[in-house]
């Protein structure tokens, strides 16, 4: 059995950032000149994929919950035999939670001669970052980006997310059947944050279609953690349902501000905030919330079976909860599973230690879009232009434990 490989590189330092955009200006340009990629694949301590994750930041608490889903699907992936009989070395660099520092370990990692990157964490990042990929025909897989337009950068771009048009109108639509005396809808949204801007768009799209038009449009910032004005602004206009596209923090900080200040009504979230790790930050205040999802531990498939016990064996080993994988950690599992089915697929038609890493990169890519695979979300497969392709879609609800920071996100039917 081979043994899983990862390799950690968290560099953050402003001199590693300078280095790595100055390498891209210096490459970037044109693929045929990048000396980067004219060489061999590189598959000296195993096949290289890299990962951009947000590890430190606001947006930590995501990479967190993804580098733990790239961990699992690197043990089952090497544990199974890797790429032909090598094991695949898995290289994760710190982005994190803004965009140069996005650029900047994308950069790193296609100099490093990855042969593909799953990330970055955030929309936001991605609009930024992934335009170098496609530039140096680097294969992206997104394993968090919802955001409208990030398979269209480009054809090395793809992701397994599916988009907030997609997923965002089910929970308006649970909400309105669960509570039909619904009539004045309120919408938060951070207007600094990419995904925010397009989950919020389409969330009013789908009020308006239901006959809901906002109340009121309430804008914050990401970094926010005082939210008392808009707040009362809102309630003085009697919402029976508040519909939020945050982040973690500061969606966690809105509905505990919201909860305290006395609304009782529905509050929707968006992708945003579809992580447990809003629980220590809403507490008890986070019960009842209601979100659409791409992923649900309860999917009984085969391979989500096994996914969910290995999830709850690594958390029984550390000694942490809870036991139930969230959406984000599924969905970067995916992303390592997706990468290392389509190398699988490519070693085995043209071997990756014949191939320069460009013609490695172009093929993974070709081979990733043309593939069917059974995950964690179920079966999935790819649009021409990257576009995850998905049947399984669900709603849930929190429900909060009585210690008032763990819970857990319980389907609707």
């Amino acid at each position: 059995m081979l043994r899983p490989v990862l390799r950690l590189a968290l560099s953050r330092r402003p001199r590693a950032w300078f280095t790595a955009l100055l390498g891209g200006l210096a490459l970037g340009g044109c693929r045929g000149g990048d000396p980067a990629a004219q060489g061999p694949v590189n598959l000296q301590g195993g096949v290289p994929v890299g990962a951009v994750l947000a590890l430190s930041g606001n947006a930590n608490v995501y990479g967190q919950d993804q580098r733990l889903g790239l961990n699992l699907a690197l043990a089952q992936l090497n544990g199974s035999g890797g790429i032909g009989g090598t094991p695949l070395r898995l290289a994760i660099e710190d982005s994190g939670s803004d965009d140069p520092g996005a650029n900047a370990a994308m950069t790193l990692q296609i100099n490093r001669g990855m042969l593909a990157v799953i990330g970055p964490t955030l929309s936001q990042q991605a609009f930024a970052a992934d335009p170098i990929a496609q530039r140096r025909g680097m294969p992206v897989v997104a394993p968090s980006n919802t955001a409208t337009g990030i398979p269209q950068i480009g054809h090395f771009i793809s992701r397994v997310s599916a988009q907030s048009s997609v997923i965002a109108p089910l929970s308006i639509a649970k909400a309105l059947a669960l509570h039909p005396t619904i009539r004045r809808a309120a919408v938060f949204y951070a207007q600094d944050d990419a995904y925010s801007t397009a989950e919020t768009t389409i969330f009013q799209k789908a009020l308006s279609a239901k006959g809901l038009k906002p109340i009121t449009v309430q804008r914050t910032q990401l970094a926010d953690n005082d939210f008392q004005s808009q707040i009362s602004t809102t309630l003085a206009l009697k919402p029976d349902l508040i519909v939020l596209s945050l982040q973690a923090v500061d969606g966690g900080n809105l509905v505990r501000q919201l909860r305290e200040l006395g609304y009782r009504g529905t509050v929707v979230v968006g992708n945003g905030m579809n992580t447990p790790n809003i629980y220590p930050i809403c507490q008890k205040y986070c019960d009842g919330l209601l979100i659409a999802q791409a992923y649900s531990p309860e999917l009984d498939t085969p391979v989500n079976r096994a996914f969910v016990r290995a999830f709850a064996a690594n958390q029984a080993r550390s000694g942490r909860g809870p036991v139930i994988p969230p959406q984000l950690t599924a969905q970067a599992y995916t992303a390592l599973q997706v990468i290392g089915d389509a190398l699988q697929r490519l070693n085995a038609q043209r071997p990756l230690k014949t191939l320069t890493v460009a013609e490695a990169r172009k093929g993974l890519m070709d081979a990733i879009l043309s593939g069917t695979y059974q995950t964690p979300l179920g079966d999935i497969h790819f649009t021409p232009d990257g576009e995850v392709v998905q049947k399984d879609f669900f709603v849930a609800q929190v429900r909060m434990n009585p210690d008032g920071r763990s819970g857990r996100f319980a389907l609707l039917p």
